[in-house]
């Protein structure tokens, strides 16, 4: 694995996908992020993660064993190791840099259940999509815990609907990556 600092290549087509870290193989996220990666792998993106275990190391996981490359977004300050098939790590200092480094270069978001790490990551880029700090690009919920929470948000928070046409739901990885194989074509960095 090496350290890229900043050795992405311009023109590659990079996904990020969210989702939490308790989840472990026998869990539902975990094979939906896994399979994940191995579409997007197989389609010729590059993913992005924020490197460590549960549904960042599934769709690492798929994306390597397909030989497709694999960025780890992680943090100085965390005790813990990156997974193992990350092929590139990016290290940094903070929650926010982090965060943008998630963001920036990604011409697509995939988002798995998790926690509220997740619902910060998902809120950011939707947020910045909405007020147009980052051009439009998709950004897909994937697995059927998200509607009925986008529904609690448009009830009980600001959440026009208009605010959720920014959102692409899909029940399937399949769903997931044939949504962002068609929306990210037009999408410019």
């Amino acid at each position: 694995m090496s350290n890229a600092t900043e050795s992405i290549p311009e023109v590659e087509r990079i996904v990020t996908i969210f989702g939490g870290a308790k989840c472990s193989e026998v869990d539902p996220e975990y094979e939906q992020a896994r399979r994940v990666g191995e579409l997007l792998a197989d389609s010729g993106f590059t993913i992005c993660t924020g490197g460590y275990l549960g549904v960042m190391e599934a769709a690492s996981r798929g994306a390597h064993e397909r030989g497709g490359r694999v960025l780890g977004i992680v943090m100085n300050q965390f005790k813990a190791e990156p997974n193992r098939y990350l092929t590139d790590k990016v290290a940094t200092p903070h929650f926010y840099e982090r965060l943008q480094r998630l963001i920036t270069r990604s011409v697509g978001f995939i988002a798995v259940r998790g926690g509220m790490g997740t619902v910060t990551e998902l809120s950011l880029v939707w947020n910045k999509i909405q007020t147009g700090v980052i051009g439009p690009r998709p950004l897909v919920l994937l697995g059927a815990c998200w509607p009925p929470i986008v529904r609690e948000w448009q009830k009980h928070l600001a959440v026009s609907q208009e605010d959720v046409s920014a959102l692409d739901f899909a029940e399937t990885p399949e769903e997931a990556v044939a949504i962002i194989n068609e929306k990210s074509r037009g999408v410019t960095l």
